[in-house]
């Protein structure tokens, strides 16, 4: 085992925690003691045994008023480790993969950590990704049975040929007309006798989907010891407090502040669609509940900032905001900064779910320094990377890369494909060898491994780590490659674009490049005003090196979007569109416009 390395401490921590962390983390990941991530839920009711640990919206009072209900830390723990006894006292073994589809609720909670407990391994995945891409999901991980509400009970034993292996079932949310065991029936359960199982930091915790953005969704393992180490790497780098109050947009993260002594305001949102969320119902409950930190991705902060702004409303309870699932707009991090303090930011985690956290911005940070550089073609920062992590650039391929002496480093400055390190970084896809071993690289020495995080962008002199867009998205011009973050941020500088997309119509190589633009809500232009806005739109690519020879100009009244942050374009389903577009009946036009674009559609 090689001796752990200090590092620099960056905020909220020293150089003696870091230190003793990656040693406990070297401890734990050569399984020389046990760990749970429920442990933490242990420690917290021991030591906050009377502190809200979560607080859930259950209605509204005769004055409209909103009435909440909660569970105290101690009353958190008692109740998973009762609902965890009787999970396993109806035949859950460690290691059972158990769907988890359950609604945002103090139940969502105490059924996370009780399946945790139990030693089994939690599968989450989005409802909003549509019944055909959950299905496959639900079958390619063979799950031994659902804790979930009645619906998807319903839905589960209407499909039971799909989870032949389905057997342990529970309901959340009332009893279904042929029975079977219930959330209140595990409660009544008499488990004196039952004994909950050992974990090891190794053991897999979880089976999370990736939003399936760029690609068919893939279920990450997660082990113990990656959610371990990543309440470490948040804790200690935003300086999160035990006492403090958070409002989390993602129903997951109320994992981490469990965790960390934190108590949870579950908002009243579906968190499937954060684009749509009701601004006034997350600002009465910060306003109510004194919430210090909230997260949501930038879309669900784009909804609020610009109702904060046009009624002028403050948020002085609040401490930090993070966003994170794609880069935070400027406009974005403008309004929401303004109705903080002056000690009080925005700040944006980059990661994936494959490894989170990996870098962190803040928003004054980004205002101060980065936007100006962003504005002109130079990528978007997601700033410093945390204690614990490493990052390298290397040479972009489209192939599998099996160690790291099969990878090209690249300099400073360099754009290439972005690789990590970390505690926190997941070693495989579920039952999913291919993916795996095109993500994955293994360390010259076979000991340690990389995460490809599909990324491309490059570190800066100062080891701040830049994002310039997605590695599927690059577009492959005869004249060299475009990259999607720096083309569209010179067109998004327009104040009637709302957001723009850079997608390649062709073969790569020969593709020819075509912007589509999304914009402002008012601002979409009717037939005769289009080659107006297009005129001012080419003037803006004609004035930056990047975007010079752009010359396919688009409009598009709602890009598609991710089903988790809301946020994500989906480029590819924009280059068919603009492809079917271009290839119609105004083909003439469009290629007097780019003399490049090929006379038939590409096959």
């Amino acid at each position: 085992m090689r001796a752990p390395v200090p590092v620099a401490a960056h905020t909220g921590s020293t150089a003696h925690k870091v230190w003793a962390s990656k040693w406990l983390w070297q401890i734990q990941y050569f399984k020389l003691m046990p760990l749970n991530i429920a442990d933490r839920l242990r420690q917290s009711a021991k030591s906050w045994p009377d502190q809200r640990a979560v607080v859930f919206p259950q209605g509204k009072d005769r004055l409209g008023r909103t009435s909440w209900t909660h569970l105290t830390f101690r009353q958190l723990d008692d109740e998973s480790e009762q609902l965890a006894k009787g999970l396993v006292q109806l035949g859950l073994q460690k290691g059972d993969r158990i769907v988890l589809m359950v609604r945002p609720s103090l139940e969502f909670i105490a059924l996370t950590f009780a399946l945790f407990k139990a030693g089994a391994v939690i599968v989450l995945i989005d409802p909003g990704m549509g019944p055909r891409n959950v299905f496959r999901c639900l079958t390619d991980v063979t799950p031994k049975g659902f804790v979930a509400i009645r619906a998807v009970q319903v839905i589960r034993a209407l499909r039971r040929k799909l989870f032949p292996e389905a057997k342990l079932n529970v309901t959340v949310g009332g009893k279904l007309p042929w029975g079977g065991p219930t959330y209140e029936s595990l409660l009544a359960a008499d488990t004196a006798n039952i004994t909950l199982p050992t974990t090891e930091p190794n053991d897999p915790a979880a089976i999370i989907f990736t939003s399936g953005s760029t690609g068919p969704a893939k279920g990450v393992l997660y082990a113990h010891r990656m959610f371990d180490a990543q309440v470490d790497l948040l804790r200690e780098f935003y300086d999160i407090q035990p006492g403090e109050i958070d409002l989390p947009g993602f129903p997951l993260f109320a994992l981490f502040n469990s965790a960390m002594g934190v108590t949870t305001v579950v908002p009243d949102m579906d968190p499937t669609r954060p684009a749509n969320v009701n601004p006034k119902k997350i600002i009465a409950a910060i306003q109510s509940q004194g919430v210090t930190q909230a997260f949501g991705s930038p879309a669900m902060w784009n909804r609020i900032g610009r109702y904060l702004e046009r009624h002028d409303i403050k948020l002085p309870s609040i401490r930090r905001i993070l966003s994170a699932g794609a880069p935070v707009p400027p406009h974005v991090l403008k309004r929401m900064k303004a109705a903080l303090n002056s000690n009080a930011d925005i700040h944006t985690p980059y990661g994936a779910t494959e490894s989170l956290p990996i870098a962190s911005i803040s928003g004054s940070e980004v205002l101060g320094e980065t936007v100006e550089k962003t504005r002109h073609g130079a990528g978007t920062c997601v700033g410093q990377l945390f204690p614990n992590v490493t990052v390298k650039i290397i040479e972009i391929v489209p192939e599998a890369i099996a160690t790291l002496d099969d990878a090209k480093e690249l300099p400073v400055g360099e754009i290439g494909e972005i690789i990590v390190q970390a505690p926190s970084t997941t070693r495989e896809y579920v039952d999913r060898p291919e993916p795996t071993a095109k993500a994955k690289i293994l360390d010259a020495d076979g000991q340690g491994f990389w995460h490809r995080m599909g990324d491309v962008g490059y570190i800066d002199e100062s080891g701040r780590l830049w994002f310039c867009g997605r590695k599927a998205h690059i577009v492959e011009t005869e004249a060299g490659r475009l990259f999607s973050v720096r083309c569209e941020a010179i067109f998004n500088e327009h104040p009637k674009v709302y957001r723009s997309a850079l997608v390649g119509i062709g073969k790569p190589g020969s593709q020819v490049p075509a912007i589509i633009i999304e914009p402002e809500d008012g601002h979409f232009p009717q037939p005769n005003a289009e080659d107006s806005f297009r005129h001012d739109l080419r003037e803006l690519g004609q004035a930056n090196e990047l975007t010079k020879d752009i010359h396919l100009i688009l409009f598009h009244r709602s890009f598609p979007v991710d089903v988790r942050h809301n946020i994500k374009i989906n480029r590819e389903i924009l280059a068919v569109w603009a492809e079917n577009n271009v290839f119609g009946n105004q083909h003439a036009m469009w290629k007097q416009m780019d003399p490049k674009l090929p006379e038939a559609k590409p096959s």
